[in-house]
């Protein structure tokens, strides 16, 4: 942040990079659930292998945001108990699916708008 008028660098990678790493957590948590049951510590890992390190959520991202997804009927998750603990796995929906899929095709819209740096396509 610029201390002096208190707002963002738009010249600091980094502030960018937060700011597209923060918008696709949701994208990247039903990705990675599609493929597979995971409990949270499982998505946190699945989703930074799979954008190779570029999006890595923190707990105090991914539980607000599965609790967000359970709520709309979009994951479901099944409770077990490790060591004493419980462990939540979580599994898509087909409604979570679907969401992806809606999700997808946004992003490739998107991404089509920045590649031609115009965005008279945009919706």
């Amino acid at each position: 942040m610029n201390k002096i008028a208190n707002t963002p660098n738009l010249l600091d990678p980094d502030y960018w990079g937060n700011t597209i790493k923060m918008s696709l957590s949701k994208f990247f948590i039903l990705c990675v659930l599609q493929d597979e049951e995971l409990h949270g510590y499982d998505i946190a890992k699945s989703v930074k292998r799979r954008t190779d390190g570029c999006c890595t959520p923190r707990e105090g991202t991914i539980y607000p945001v599965l609790k967000q997804f359970t709520e709309g009927g979009y994951v479901t998750f099944k409770s077990e108990i490790v060591s004493g603990r419980e462990r939540k796995i979580y599994a898509v929906t087909d409604k979570g699916r679907e969401a992806f899929q809606v999700a997808l095709t946004e992003w490739m819209k998107i991404t089509r708008c920045l590649q031609d740096c115009s965005c008279t396509t945009c919706p």
